[in-house]
């Protein structure tokens, strides 16, 4: 059960620059005004789309990926900037070019975006030597959790399905705890 004011939410955070205009897994724009004919799951035609993808990749530089053995260390940090605002987190998953999350957050998506903003400036500055620059895209989904059995399934979703190489931490294990 969440608290009063809050619910449970998937968050999914992408890394700066992975997901741009015009990429080939499918993508759309603010509010669906241009988008392609795909998804992730059904990929819309490689051509489709193409003088954008050129154009964006063009203007952002290249996508950011974690290294493998930062993951952890990126993970710890989100969990770190989310304990210290008072957040439960269930699941947590970092891969290379995204994060899920299986958090409690504010019901008022404003005030779930600041929350997982903090974490995700919070996590940056910590790893700055480790990988320079900003890590995380602006924005991110933040899907609530409609009842028990979509948390259940989200949980497993996030602990057992982000692929060769994810770094995941559930709240049966102890908090990582990193130095400064």
């Amino acid at each position: 059960m969440p608290r009063p004011g809050l619910i449970w939410r998937h968050v999914i955070i992408s890394t700066q620059n992975a997901w741009l205009p015009g990429d080939q897994r499918g993508w759309r724009s603010r509010e669906h005004r241009l988008h392609s004919s795909g998804d992730y799951g059904n990929p819309p035609p490689s051509h489709e789309h193409a003088g954008l993808r050129c154009h964006a990749k063009s203007i952002s530089g290249p996508a950011v990926v974690v290294p493998i053995e930062v993951r952890p260390i990126i993970g710890a940090r989100l969990l770190e900037g989310l304990f210290g605002q008072g957040v439960r987190v269930l699941v947590i998953a970092v891969a290379g070019m995204h994060a899920h999350l299986l958090t409690e957050l504010p019901e008022d998506r404003r005030a779930a975006k600041q929350v997982v903003g903090k974490a995700k400036n919070f996590s940056s500055r910590k790893v700055r030597r480790l990988v320079p620059g900003r890590i995380w895209a602006g924005g991110g989904a933040l899907k609530p959790i409609r009842d028990k059995a979509h948390q259940r399934n989200t949980y497993r979703y996030i602990r057992d399905r982000q692929g060769v190489g994810a770094w995941v931490w559930t709240f049966r294990e102890p908090v990582p705890l990193l130095s400064d």
